[in-house]
């Protein structure tokens, strides 16, 4: 259900459940985190590059898992802690190759990578929201400026490629056969670059996230925790500080 292949400095990691869109299930969010992990791990990778089999980039969790007993439950906490987790703190550049439609948990993925390159079918927005789950506003800001953000996370409308790049979200719209090999080619570029400088520069990045959002992420990350294991919210959640945390998506 995930592919990982190398190019020299470059890894590409692919979301591969085409049936189901990519949709993220418990087992593809821990092959995530552990392809990333191992990823940023090896001093020979100096970039990576995320996309999906098929004709979707990634349509978001997999709700035919959702419910069940407790330790389900937990696993799908657990799950998407290390999955969303592995991405917002990827040590080196990642791009991501959105082939097609981004949506809800799939549109978290997105915002939260360096860079996106789409193709002409891609589409960005949280339909998480018309079942009623409130979406990330932590991963809208990661990429979003803040008034598109707070519309997009009030009325779920969906961008098409040519508004996002119109908006800076994604750098470039190049056509359907060409997302992957194009962000390739970037992350070539990239990886030119020697790793301690690509590391220096992302460490930089994921502070700025830290300082801007942080306690946001962590906030999220208490109030899904809650939803879903009755856990207390705990005192950040009336507005102190609490533990840096990597904050899961909705669906």
């Amino acid at each position: 259900m995930l592919a990982l292949d190398r190019d020299g400095p470059v890894a590409l990691v692919t979301l591969d459940r085409p049936e189901k869109r990519n949709a993220l299930s418990i087992e593809l969010r821990f092959a995530l985190a552990e392809a990333l992990g191992a990823l940023a791990a090896d001093d020979s990778v100096r970039c990576a590059v995320l996309t999906g089999a098929g004709s979707a980039f990634c349509s978001g969790m997999d709700t035919t898992q959702f419910g069940g007993d407790a330790e389900n439950r937990r696993r799908l906490v657990d799950s998407t802690a290390a999955a969303f987790g592995a991405v917002m703190s990827f040590p080196k550049p990642l791009l991501a190759a959105v082939n097609g439609p981004a949506l809800a948990g799939g549109f978290a993925l997105a915002l939260e990578c360096d860079l996106r390159v789409a193709a002409p079918s891609a589409r960005f927005g949280f339909a998480e929201l018309p079942r009623g789950i409130p979406p990330s506003y932590a991963a809208a800001l990661a990429a979003l400026p803040e008034p598109l953000a707070r519309e997009l996370c009030v009325t779920g409308r969906i961008l098409d490629a040519e508004e996002a790049r119109a908006v800076g979200l994604v750098t470039e719209v190049v056509s359907d056969g060409e997302v992957v090999p194009r962000a390739l080619a970037i992350a070539a570029g990239v990886a030119e670059r020697p790793l301690a400088t690509l590391v220096e520069v992302k460490r930089r990045f994921l502070r700025g996230a830290e300082l801007a959002r942080g306690a946001l992420r962590a906030d999220e990350e208490r109030t899904f925790r809650a939803a879903l294991l009755g856990e207390e919210p705990g005192p950040a959640a009336q507005g102190e500080a609490g533990p840096r945390s990597p904050t899961p998506a909705g669906p």
